[in-house]
C-alpha cells in the first residue's frame, strides 16, 4: 500500500513549468500549432518581472481548439464551468484544471480586443512566433513585439487596476528601449487591435505620426466599463433586444448550477446548497450596487 507520505506533490511553479511541457507535446503529437503565452514566457523575455504564475496560457487556431481540450480530457483534465451567458461574458478560452495538478491550462482561441477575424489574428500571430527552451522543450512563443501587445492588451481591461498599470508602465519602458513601437503598432493594425491599444501606443509613436484611430468595438467597451460582473449583466441587458430581455433577466436572477461552480468547482449542488449560493449572490450583488451604479453613470455618459 502506497505511504501518502511518499507522496510527491508539486509546487505551482514546477507544475507551470511542466505544465507547458505537456500541453507542447500533445499538441505536436496532433499535429496542431499551438504557442504559449504570458507566464513564464514574458519573463524569459523581459517583458514582466520574476514572478510565479498560476497557469499556464497556450494560444490555438479556433478549429483546433475542441481536439486540444480533448486530448487533455483523456489525460484527466476536465474543462472548468462557465457561465452559459456568452452575450454579456463574451468566452475567448477553454480553462482546465486536474485533481493531481496544482496548477490550470487555460486553451486561448481568441483574444479580447483584436477585432479581426479570430482565424486571421491566429494565422498572424503564428507569422510572429519563435521558439524558446522551457522546461526541457522547445515551444513556441510570441516574438517580442507579439507579446508586447498582448500583455498589453491583457493589461488594458483592467486599467484601473495598479498591477495593470504597473504592467503598462513595465511594457512601455520596454517598448521605448528596444525600439519596438512600429513592429508593434503593425500587428495592432493587422489583428485590428488598434482601437484597444490605443491608450498605450499614442504616447509611444512618433510625435509627427499620423493615424487614424478606429472607435473600440461594443465589447471592448463593455469589458472596460463593466468593472463588477453585476455591471457587465445590467450594461448586457440594457443593450439586449426587447424580445431577449425576459429570458436574461430569469436568468439573472436565477442562473444555471453552472454559475454557482465557476466560483467554487466543489460547490455544493444540493437543495440546501445552491439556497444558501443565492443567498450569498445576492449578497454580493448587494454590496456592489455603488460600484455597479458607478459604471452604469460611466456608460451612459
Amino acid at each position: 500500500m502506497e505511504n501518502p507520505e511518499d507522496i510527491v506533490q508539486l509546487s505551482v511553479s514546477e507544475g507551470v513549468l511542466l505544465g507547458h511541457a505537456l500541453v507542447a507535446r500533445v499538441a505536436d503529437a496532433l499535429g496542431i500549432r499551438a504557442f504559449f503565452i504570458k507566464g513564464p514566457v514574458s519573463v524569459l523575455q523581459g517583458l514582466r518581472p520574476p514572478k510565479t504564475s498560476g497557469d499556464v496560457d497556450v494560444f490555438v487556431a479556433p478549429q483546433d481548439l475542441e481536439v486540444l481540450v480533448e486530448a487533455l480530457q483523456d489525460r484527466g483534465w476536465r474543462e472548468r464551468p462557465v457561465d452559459p451567458d456568452s452575450k454579456t461574458f463574451p468566452k475567448h478560452s477553454v480553462t482546465l484544471d486536474h485533481a493531481e495538478w496544482p496548477c490550470c491550462i487555460d486553451v486561448h482561441y481568441r483574444f479580447p480586443g483584436m477585432e479581426a477575424s479570430a482565424s486571421e489574428c491566429f494565422e498572424t500571430m503564428w507569422h510572429n512566433s519563435e521558439r524558446v527552451v522551457l522546461a526541457g522543450q522547445d515551444i513556441p512563443v510570441p516574438s517580442k513585439p507579439l507579446a508586447i501587445l498582448l500583455l498589453a492588451l491583457h493589461a488594458l481591461r483592467s486599467p484601473h487596476l495598479p498591477a495593470c498599470r504597473d504592467e503598462l508602465d513595465f511594457l512601455s519602458d520596454a517598448v521605448s528601449q528596444q525600439s519596438l513601437a512600429l513592429p508593434v503598432l503593425d500587428l495592432s493594425t493587422t489583428t485590428g487591435s488598434l482601437a484597444a491599444t490605443r491608450p498605450f501606443l499614442e504616447k509611444l509613436l512618433p510625435k509627427n505620426m499620423s493615424l487614424v484611430w478606429p472607435e473600440p468595438s461594443t465589447e471592448w467597451q463593455n469589458r472596460l466599463l463593466a468593472q463588477e460582473p453585476g455591471s457587465a449583466r445590467v450594461i448586457a441587458l440594457v443593450q439586449a433586444h426587447w424580445r431577449d430581455k425576459p429570458k436574461m433577466l430569469w436568468r439573472a436572477v436565477f442562473p444555471r448550477g453552472e454559475v454557482f461552480l465557476t466560483r467554487n468547482i466543489y460547490a455544493d449542488m444540493s437543495l440546501k446548497g445552491r439556497l444558501l449560493q443565492h443567498v450569498a449572490r445576492w449578497a454580493r450583488f448587494l454590496r456592489s450596487v455603488p460600484r455597479i451604479t458607478r459604471d452604469l453613470k460611466r456608460y451612459r455618459a
